[in-house]
Parts: structure tokens; sequence; C-alpha cells
């Protein structure tokens, strides 16, 4: 289980564990927060190919599936 502080994941930078259509790199450009205020995910955009992808927190705390850093 990756461990990160949601007010700090803006511009982290992930690695997928299984890249899909050569997208290895990833850097969080926004944070998706509901009607209080508070973060409930985020958007990944792929280094390479710069296509984004929304992602719960839940999700990216998955260690078989993303590694904290670029790897």
């Amino acid at each position: 289980m990756n461990r990160f502080n949601p007010k700090k994941l803006l511009n982290s930078k992930w690695t997928a564990s299984a890249p899909q259509n050569k997208e290895l790199h990833f850097i969080v450009t926004e944070l998706l927060r509901d009607e209080d205020e508070v973060i409930t995910g985020c958007v990944l955009e792929a280094v390479m190919t710069k296509n984004s992808y929304p992602m719960t927190l839940s999700e990216l705390k998955n260690s078989e599936n993303w590694l904290l850093g670029w790897q």
C-alpha cells in the first residue's frame, strides 16, 4: 500500500506497474475535491502521450498497480 499525504499529491510523480500503450510515467496534474473541499481523487497525465486519466485515491494507494516516483 502506497502511503502519501493528499495535500502534497499535486505534481507528484508515479510509475505504472503494468504499463499500457507505452504509458509508464505519470504526473498528478489536478486534484479532485467534493463539495466539502475534501480531496477524493486526482488526474494523472501520461508523460509521453499527454493522455489524462481520473483516479481515486484508493486506486492510487494500490501498490500492485502504482509505484510512487519514477522507477
